[in-house]
């Protein structure tokens, strides 16, 4: 087996481990959140299409993309391990295709990621305003036009109505995970990979105050078992 010397290592991971993110999906390159804070209050804007009629470009160099987070009726979230990744997982996300509205984008991003159709999920709700990721210096290509600097993102969160079963990650020829499991909810925001650590735990914030919080008794009863 060929090794790699360390610091190579650690940049084919994050490739790995991102690939298929935002601007990545054209790239395949890595992205670091780099403004963990940075929000736009204009999801709907209009956005810069591309000859290829799918990829779009917003003024300022951002692919629109959507999160998805499902969750089901103990609040533990859908967490997919990615088919072309060394171990890497993930929520399911996608870009945004010309003329398609956030919710639009995620309804189909769901189905074709882990084959659930809007009848298996109810919609809690979703952030507010776009969460910013940049891509490295030295992943951006100038030649490309428009040139794409990184990721903006809009989070859904769904509560999953169906059966387990309703999860099909076969859906498509091409599919995007090969395995997932329920986790807590938090769970994600340390197991990502660390350059998005910081997404997370943004999306991840303002979703949860859309969660009912469980009776003491419930609680109760769930730790007898």
């Amino acid at each position: 087996m060929n090794l790699l010397p360390p610091e190579k290592e650690c940049l084919r991971l994050q490739i790995e481990s991102a690939a298929g993110h935002g601007c990545v999906e054209e790239y395949g390159l890595s992205v670091r959140a780099t403004m963990p804070g940075h929000s736009h209050h204009d999801p709907e804007a209009s956005l810069e299409p591309t000859p290829d009629n799918e990829r779009v470009i917003d003024r300022e160099g951002f692919r629109p993309n959507v999160g998805i987070v499902v969750c089901n009726d103990r609040d533990q979230v859908l967490w997919g391990r990615r088919i072309n990744g060394r171990d890497s997982w993930q929520f399911p996300q996608g870009g945004m295709h010309r003329d398609e509205s956030p919710e639009q984008a995620m309804y189909r991003e769901l189905e074709e990621e882990v084959g659930l159709r809007a009848e298996a999920v109810e919609l809690l709700g979703r952030t507010q305003g776009w969460l910013h990721y940049r891509l490295p210096k030295r992943f951006i290509r100038h030649s490309e036009n428009p040139v794409c600097v990184g990721q903006k993102q809009i989070w859904f969160l769904l509560r999953l109505v169906s059966e387990d079963s309703a999860v099909r990650l076969d859906a498509h020829d091409d599919p995007e995970f090969d395995h997932w499991r329920w986790v807590s909810y938090w769970y994600p925001v340390s197991a990502v990979v660390d350059f998005k650590q910081e997404v997370y735990r943004q999306a991840l914030s303002q979703l949860s105050a859309l969660l009912v919080p469980k009776p003491r008794s419930a609680r109760r009863r769930r730790r007898r078992r």
